[in-house]
């Protein structure tokens, strides 16, 4: 294969980019009147861009595009823009096909915070080929889509916006730049597919948890185009009872900025993260979600969340019924027994009550009614 090389910071973009986030930032702020509900009545979300979610949008240019076959990596300079954790250049990866329709797809890779440190550090170049990434498997729905491919390397799940100096030696040595990364990254999304038919946003582990930050950003750059959310194993389970671990969690990557003050409750007793996903489903009231989980998902109950799998199990089932309940037919659940984790790229062709997966996300695609809740119990 031949690479082509483009420079894409050149001095007369240099020189408009702040023009471009101040006029962005008008936009938004002439559009949020406290952002109520969602199409027809309020903007979608425009509490949480009066919360200043939207500061990094229009900000970031590409300093370089690197052609690879069909793909296109982008590729961010260090400084005060985006990063890996430890430091590592940033960069993000398109592939064009001319159709319709667009996946914007969320990779995962751990987390890290002052408790425990475990995430990838850099970016792996290209896009991930497998399952709902691959554009010649037979069964993906999405084949043959427009794609965003979304690398995770920041350790605050695309949504920090802090650099961190953990030994103390006066210079930052973690930093937690997901926001930037995240936004930059949709810029160049809108830039190169600005008015798709439909899109899907998914993404994995942390980039399913991501997907929850990424909803928002990606609704204000496409106001009216029809959005769907594939969350793969990072459904907003945490520690049951315990609020103090995701708000921790939520201050310590300066990410607050995305739950609304409006909604106390956003981050409840129950210390999971469900009524904020109800309520980014009352704001928005086109968009529809798959919540995807293995019961006993070892990853969060053992690792991350430290609960063990028959605590996260009964969270789990609870919390994906309270959502169901709350949004019925836009909000359905895949959630086989087991203690894996993860299942658009590693296994792709999982059941759960005898559906294959890869039928069940087109069924949903395709508005059918065959898009229902499934799971291993038999009900």
């Amino acid at each position: 294969m031949t690479n082509s090389i483009a420079t894409a910071r050149i001095g007369l973009l240099n020189s408009v980019k702040p023009l471009l986030a101040l006029c962005l930032s008008a936009v938004l702020a002439a559009c949020s009147d406290g952002g109520d509900n969602a199409r027809g009545g309020a903007e979608p979300f425009a509490e949480l861009f009066d919360q200043g979610v939207g500061r990094y949008l229009g900000v970031y240019t590409p300093m370089l595009a690197e052609t690879n076959g069909d793909v296109v990596q982008h590729s961010f300079g260090a400084g005060d823009g985006p990063l890996c954790l430890e430091g590592a250049p940033y960069s993000m990866a398109t592939r064009a096909t001319g159709a319709d329709e667009l996946l914007i797809f969320l990779e995962g890779g751990g987390a890290c915070w002052s408790d425990l440190c475990l995430a990838t550090t850099e970016v792996t170049p290209g896009i991930s080929g497998a399952g709902i990434n691959d554009p010649m498997r037979e069964n993906n729905p999405m084949r043959g889509w427009n794609q965003v491919y979304v690398p995770y390397c920041d350790g605050s799940l695309h949504a920090g916006d802090i650099d961190v100096d953990t030994d103390g030696d006066g210079n930052a040595d973690r930093f937690h730049r997901g926001l930037h990364n995240l936004s930059a990254a949709l810029d160049v999304a809108v830039s190169t597919f600005p008015a798709p038919g439909r899109i899907v946003i998914a993404g994995n582990s942390g980039g399913g948890l991501g997907t929850i930050f990424a909803l928002p950003l990606v609704r204000s750059l496409y106001p009216d185009v029809q959005i769907d959310v594939i969350n793969d194993s990072g459904v907003g389970v945490a520690k049951p009872g315990d609020p103090s671990f995701l708000r921790g969690l939520l201050r310590e990557w300066n990410t607050e900025a995305f739950v609304p003050a409006s909604c106390p409750d956003c981050i409840g007793a129950d210390g999971h993260l469900t009524e904020y996903l109800i309520w980014q489903m009352d704001q928005d009231t086109t968009v529809r979600r798959a919540m995807l989980s293995y019961t006993q998902d070892s990853v969060f109950a053992d690792t991350f969340l430290q609960i063990g799998g028959a605590a996260f199990e009964a969270a789990l089932l609870g919390e994906m019924q309270q959502q169901r309940d709350a949004h019925p037919g836009r909000t359905q659940t895949f959630l086989p027994a087991g203690s894996g984790h993860t299942f658009v790229q590693i296994e792709p062709d999982k059941t759960a009550g005898g559906v294959n997966l890869m039928d069940w996300l087109g069924f949903m695609l395709a508005g059918s009614d065959q898009w229902a809740s499934v799971d291993d119990r038999g009900n």
